[in-house]
C-alpha cells in the first residue's frame, strides 16, 4: 500500500517536472531563456519545451510599436514659458532583442531624457510662433537624437510627433486678444471699402441723374425756344412784326400761368404783379437788359484787343531796343581759364 502511495506520487512529481518545461509565447513577443541565471537563448511566439529547473524563463519583451507621451514644459526666445506633449513611437528591433532586455533597465525613463534633453536645447531658440510654426523641426530633431542614442539598446524610434504645445494661460489670452483685433481690423477694412463703394456708387448715380436732369432742361428750353421761333413766324406771316409777337407771346404766357395759378385749390402762392401790363414791362425789361449786355460784351471785345494790341507793340520795342547777345557756347569758352 505504502509502495503505491509512493508511485503515484513520483509520477505525479514527474508529470509536474515535465509540464513545468513546457511553456508558450504570445504573438509579438519573445522570451528570453536563462540556464543557471546565464543568457541562453530568445524564444518567438509559438509552443516551446524548456529544461525544467535547469532553465528560467527571465521575462518577455514586447516586439510591438508602443507610445510613450512625454509632457516638457520649457521657455522660448521671448522669454515665454510653454509645454510641449511629445509622442514617441518605439519598438524592440528583432534582431536586438538581447540589448533591449539586458542593456537597458527602464526604457521609458532612457526615452524620457533624452527627449527633456533635445526639447529643451531647441525651443529656447525660438520665438513662441516659430514654435507654432516650426513644431516638425522639434519632432525631426527628437526623432535624430533618440535614433542615435537608442539604436545601441535595441530599440527604433519610429515616429515622434509634437501633439500639443499650451503655453501659459496669459500668453494665451493676450494672442487671442491679438487674433481678434487683427480680425476686427480687417473687418473694419472691408465695411470701410464696402461703404467707399456705396458712396462712389451713390455720387456717380446722382452725377449721372444731374447730367440726365440738365439734359432735359436744356431739351425743354431747346424746344421751348423752337415753338417760340415758330409762333413769332406765325405772326409775321399776318403782319405782326418781331417786337409785337414776343410781347403777345410774354402776356400770353402770363395769363397761362394766372391760369395755372388759379386751377390749385389749395395753393398759397401769388405772382406780383399781376396786373395786363406786367407782361409789356417784362419784356421791356428783358430787351433792355439784352441791349446792355450786347453793349457791355462789345466794349469788353474792344477793350481787351486795344490791351493785347499795346502788348504786342512794347515787345516789339523791347526787341528793337536790346543789342545781339552773342552764343551761350562761345561765351563759355572765353570764359573757361587757359592751361
Amino acid at each position: 500500500m505504502i509502495s503505491t502511495i509512493l508511485s503515484a506520487v513520483f509520477i505525479v512529481f514527474v508529470l509536474i517536472i515535465l509540464f513545468s518545461g513546457i511553456f508558450t509565447v504570445k504573438q509579438q513577443t519573445a522570451a528570453a531563456i536563462e540556464r543557471f541565471g546565464k543568457f541562453q537563448r530568445v524564444s518567438s511566439s509559438g509552443l516551446h519545451f524548456k529544461v525544467p529547473v535547469i532553465d528560467q524563463i527571465a521575462g518577455r519583451i514586447n516586439l510591438k510599436v508602443q507610445q510613450l507621451d512625454v509632457l516638457v514644459e520649457t521657455k522660448t526666445k521671448d522669454d515665454v514659458f510653454v509645454k510641449l506633449k511629445i509622442s514617441v513611437q518605439f519598438q524592440v528591433m528583432i534582431s536586438r532583442i538581447y540589448d533591449a532586455f539586458y542593456k537597458l533597465e527602464n526604457s521609458h525613463e532612457q526615452i524620457t531624457s533624452y527627449v527633456f534633453d533635445v526639447v529643451r536645447a531647441e525651443v529656447p531658440k525660438m520665438k513662441l510662433d516659430d514654435v507654432f510654426e516650426r513644431k516638425d523641426d522639434i519632432a525631426i530633431a527628437v526623432k535624430r537624437e533618440l535614433n542615435e542614442a537608442m539604436e545601441e539598446y535595441g530599440y527604433d524610434i519610429i515616429k515622434t510627433l509634437v501633439t500639443d504645445i499650451d503655453p501659459d494661460i496669459q500668453v494665451k489670452a493676450a494672442m487671442n486678444r491679438i487674433n481678434a483685433s487683427e480680425r476686427e481690423k480687417v473687418a473694419a477694412e472691408y465695411e470701410a471699402e464696402a461703404e467707399r463703394i456705396k458712396i462712389v456708387a451713390k455720387a456717380r448715380a446722382e452725377a449721372e441723374s444731374k447730367r440726365l436732369q440738365g439734359q432735359g432742361i436744356a431739351d425743354q428750353r431747346r424746344e421751348i425756344a423752337r415753338g417760340l421761333e415758330e409762333s413769332v413766324d406765325v405772326l409775321n406771316n399776318v403782319g405782326i412784326n418781331s417786337q409785337e409777337a414776343s410781347a403777345l407771346i410774354v402776356v400770353t404766357q402770363h395769363y397761362d400761368t394766372l391760369q395755372s395759378l388759379g386751377e390749385e385749390t389749395q395753393s398759397n402762392l401769388i405772382l406780383l404783379p399781376n396786373s395786363p401790363q406786367a407782361g409789356s414791362d417784362m419784356l421791356n425789361n428783358m430787351i433792355a437788359s439784352f441791349t446792355a449786355s450786347n453793349q457791355i460784351g462789345e466794349a469788353m471785345k474792344k477793350e481787351n484787343a486795344l490791351k493785347e494790341k499795346k502788348r504786342k507793340e512794347k515787345e516789339e520795342r523791347k526787341k528793337r531796343e536790346l543789342p545781339p547777345q552773342p552764343p551761350v557756347e562761345d561765351q563759355d569758352e572765353e570764359d573757361t581759364p587757359q592751361e
